[in-house]
């Protein structure tokens, strides 16, 4: 029984091909691809890969809109005809098949992908895909590739244009990386394909073609900026003016807030932002709102996301609870330790989603009264985190406690 559309009309099976296509055209295509090209009723496709399929599609030739319809509305109008959909390389390495296949049930659509642009970076540099790490900087900030400058690193870089390359290596540079090797590959698979390699503080490449892989080998020295890959990060990574939750103790809160793949966290009170920053260097599919009513703070939150590579995150100027409301809900939620407003603890339990977690902080005796008075109501866990750091006293070291966190962690039934 044929399938339904996404209209729920009744559908021949497959209906949609997808086809990738690499530098070298039609050379790289077998003859099932260019069987179901030429066969295809209607036929979409960049421009370049319009023209590359011209001499033998019969079908009717349709360009993608511009800008770009995520939302497919002209191919999905022609569901239950015989469709071709041009891509580059892999149609689901950030291609359009993946757009297409929140549209469309996967069973209708039959796939002859080409190699990725990583691929045939990776396979022309020896490097084994499995040992690398992977981004796409396609109109994306430069910035997101900050957490993966760890040493001896290797990565391979989807990139916008011909500038990116430079503006990386001037990026690797500030942040005492410039020894690092930048190769750049271009056009990868055709007949202009070119590799170029220089250091990246002696990045002097031009003209470099805008379909172009950036290979990076990490080199630093210790001065580096590398941001290590567990919670607590050290403070001075944040510029912050004291209001922020100290590094041993963002790391206890992180581990209670258990962030899991793709959750949203809202970090109220952010103070520097340090909370919501690290919740999403967990993973780059995480997502925060971070709440701050001092606008002082808040554009330093903005600052502090960049440098640490979540330029992402989202940042509300507003004071709690009312900058709360219509916010989309949460996973979880954090709440600083300096407040005493009941009123954002009941809005921010209200808020969160069934089975999300709550945190809360609390430095104050009000602050800690409130939390008392949660935990004695709902139930959950109730910590006292106490921190002493030695520091000096004459010419011997002592003890200095820091002032004790009473924290309420909750999860909502």
């Amino acid at each position: 029984m044929p399938a339904e559309g996404p209209r729920g009309a009744k559908l021949n099976s497959r209906w949609l091909t997808i086809v990738g296509i690499g530098e070298d055209g039609l050379a790289g295509l077998g003859d099932e691809a260019k069987r179901r090209i030429a066969e295809a009723e209607f036929i979409f496709g960049g421009k370049r890969h319009l023209a590359l399929v011209a001499s033998f599609a019969r079908g009717k030739q349709r360009p993608w809109p511009v800008p770009f319809d995520t939302g497919m509305a002209e191919v999905l109008a022609l569901a239950g005809r015989n469709v071709c959909v041009l891509a580059s390389g892999d149609p689901f390495f950030h291609g359009v098949g993946a757009t297409l296949a929140r549209k469309v049930n996967p069973r209708e659509m039959y796939v002859i992908p080409a190699p990725s642009a990583i691929s045939l970076a990776a396979a022309r540099l020896g490097w084994a895909l499995q040992d690398i790490e992977i981004i796409s900087l396609h109109s994306h900030p430069i910035d997101l590739i900050r957490p993966l400058l760890q040493p001896n690193a290797r990565i391979l870089a989807l990139t916008s244009d011909g500038d990116a390359p430079a503006a990386i290596g001037r990026l690797l540079t500030e942040l005492d990386f410039g020894t690092s090797r930048l190769t750049v590959l271009e056009a990868l698979g055709g007949p202009k394909e070119t590799l170029r390699s220089v250091r990246a503080d002696a990045f002097n490449l031009e003209n470099i073609n805008p379909l172009n892989v950036l290979a990076i080998e990490i080199d630093s020295n210790p001065q580096a900026r590398v941001l290590p890959l567990t919670s607590g990060l050290a403070d001075h990574l944040f510029e912050h003016d004291g209001q922020i939750t100290k590094r041993e103790i963002r790391a206890v809160t992180l581990s209670a807030l258990a962030p899991r793949r793709g959750e949203l966290l809202w970090d109220v009170g952010a103070g520097s932002g340090s909370i919501g920053i690290e919740w999403m260097l967990a993973h780059r599919s995480m997502r925060a709102i971070a709440i701050e009513a001092d606008p002082v703070r808040a554009a330093r939150i903005g600052h502090n996301a960049v440098t640490c590579g979540v330029p992402g995150l989202v940042i509300v100027e507003g004071s709690a609870p009312k900058a709360l409301a219509r916010l989309e809900t949460p996973d979880a939620v954090f709440i600083g330790g300096g407040g005493s407003d009941a009123g954002v603890l009941t809005a921010a339990t209200k808020a969160l989603r069934a089975g999300g977690r709550l945190v809360a902080n609390a430095v104050t005796l009000e602050m800690e009264a409130l939390l008392l008075a949660q935990h004695t109501k709902r139930g959950g866990d109730l910590t006292r985190i106490a921190i002493s750091r030695a520091s000096p006293v004459g010419s011997m070291q002592a003890w200095r406690p820091a002032m004790p966190v009473t924290q309420w962690s909750w999860v909502k039934p």
